[in-house]
């Protein structure tokens, strides 16, 4: 199997796909498999291994509502010609032909890599992480790219032989170049939260122009979804930590905490309007808005 045969199975993952809902599991499983290949170097991993991690991870990375049953990906994930799990002959499955569940665990099943994939894997690390950024960057934002591999037990720095593959592995961008420009002028060159503005001579520093609705959910390089915010407030933004209301108020989730920063850098803008951008045409869509209130904010708001 050539290199470029393995890209295209795992390009063309059957992810579940309905009116803008996310559903992360199958690029989580792999990415995890990824990392434990790359760590452990091991073809087959337990399911009682999966079934804990691989929640942990869709715990924090899929939408609250969505199914964090990990045994549906872990079964489905055969179709796609890159995993395979052991004593399938022996496994119920359902009218919908998934898995039972508690065949996982009695036959003591494990899955991974099949052999073909797994080894070219494992000879070309560039390979797996080639796979890995194209996954991360067809399924989530960039804010929250380091996170999901620590989580998936990737080691830091992503290095061999003294090379950052992972930064250095060239994906062809996606979406309109002028995106970050218009909104940060729509939004006067300042946070939507905070205020942060500072600029080195004219150029604005750790300003960024943030998606509502993500771009890898069909979310458009227009005003109304989009969001000029400081980096910190980005990143929380695009790890569910904080929404906005339908009035474009800050709301914070009740799942978030902390001791340093937490108040001064979230909790006191919580009930807050954001700072409008200077023309009503470019005030966030609700549509927009009420799809981060359910694929990516995490938990419940907290009382204003």
């Amino acid at each position: 199997m050539d290199r470029e045969e393995i890209i295209r199975r795992f390009e063309t993952l059957n992810v579940w796909k309905r009116d803008g809902k996310r559903a992360p599991h199958k690029p989580l499983l792999v990415l995890y498999a990824i990392g434990r290949m790359l760590r452990d170097e091991i073809p087959l991993i337990p399911y009682s291994e999966i079934e804990v991690d691989l929640k942990r991870l869709l715990q924090k990375f899929s939408p609250t509502q969505s199914d964090k049953r990990p045994h549906y990906p872990f079964w489905r994930l055969r179709k796609n010609n890159v995993w395979e799990v052991t004593h399938a002959d022996r496994i119920r499955q359902t009218s919908k032909g998934d898995a039972f569940v508690r065949d996982l665990r009695d036959y003591n099943v494990s899955g991974g890599f099949t052999e073909d994939v797994f080894h070219e894997l494992e000879s070309d690390p560039r390979l797996a992480l080639e796979i890995a950024k194209r996954l991360l960057t067809g399924h989530f934002p960039s804010t929250i790219h380091e996170d999901i591999l620590q989580e998936a037990g990737f080691g830091f720095p992503l290095q061999i032989d003294g090379l950052d593959l992972l930064s250095q592995i060239p994906i062809a961008p996606t979406g309109d170049p002028n995106f970050r420009v218009n909104i940060l002028r729509a939004y006067e060159y300042r946070c939507a939260v905070c205020g942060f503005d500072i600029r080195l001579g004219n150029t604005p520093v750790a300003l960024e122009a943030a998606h509502i609705r993500w771009r890898q959910a069909g979310g458009p390089d227009e005003p109304v979804n989009g969001l000029a915010l400081c980096s910190l407030h980005h990143r929380l933004f695009d790890r569910g930590a904080f929404t906005l209301s339908t009035q474009l108020q800050i709301l914070v989730s009740d799942d978030a905490n902390g001791s340093v920063g937490f108040q001064e850098w979230l909790m006191r803008f919580h009930g807050r309007n954001i700072s409008f951008p200077q023309r009503q045409s470019y005030y966030p869509q609700e549509n927009f808005v009420g799809w981060h209130v359910r694929e990516v904010f995490q938990g419940n708001p907290r009382e204003l």
